[in-house]
């Protein structure tokens, strides 16, 4: 059976994979040599769209030849680095920033004498102290991580430390 699920497993593995394909291969073109891109930025009434159209035009982003609209392309290239990767990254580091500021703020609540009510009613000291300690918050991971402080219980024994309601 294991010698079955290795054999699928290589040959999903081998005909999953694509070629990669450059982005002209999709009919993209850089968005200041685009003429649908053209003629939507001097169709557009906004001001703030024209903008929007001009940024756009002097960027290296890539637009679509027939409907002059940009595209975000996620391939590795390093040229193309700003419209998804460095976005994604810095999404990722702001909301682990928020959680982990939460986080430090429930388990600081909690030993104090009425934790039910400051997790209503805020105590706003002890949340700005929280949210300025998360800014280290990857490394206050890896550290709880070591420590074993990030997880509840361990994997020869993972009952311990997780309550159990009686059934």
């Amino acid at each position: 059976m294991q010698r079955l699920f290795a054999l699928v497993l290589v040959f999903s593995l081998w005909f999953g994979f694509a070629a990669p394909q450059p982005a002209q291969a999709y009919n993209l073109v850089p968005c200041n040599e685009s003429t649908a891109f053209a003629q939507r930025a001097r169709d557009s009434v906004n001001q703030n769209a024209a903008r929007r159209y001009e940024m756009y035009s002097r960027s290296n982003l890539l637009c679509g030849k027939d409907d002059g609209l940009p595209h975000l392309i996620v391939d590795g290239n390093l040229a193309h680095l700003g419209e998804f990767t460095i976005p994604g990254i810095l999404f990722l580091l702001i909301t682990g920033w928020i959680g982990w500021a939460g986080r430090s703020y429930i388990q600081a609540v909690k030993k104090s004498g009425n934790p039910e009510e400051q997790e209503i009613i805020i105590n706003v000291p002890l949340a700005i102290k929280c949210l300025l300690s998360a800014l280290l918050w990857p490394l206050l991971a890896v550290k709880e991580l070591t420590t074993g402080e990030l997880v509840v219980g361990n994997i020869t024994n993972p009952d311990t430390g997780i309550p159990v309601s009686p059934r």
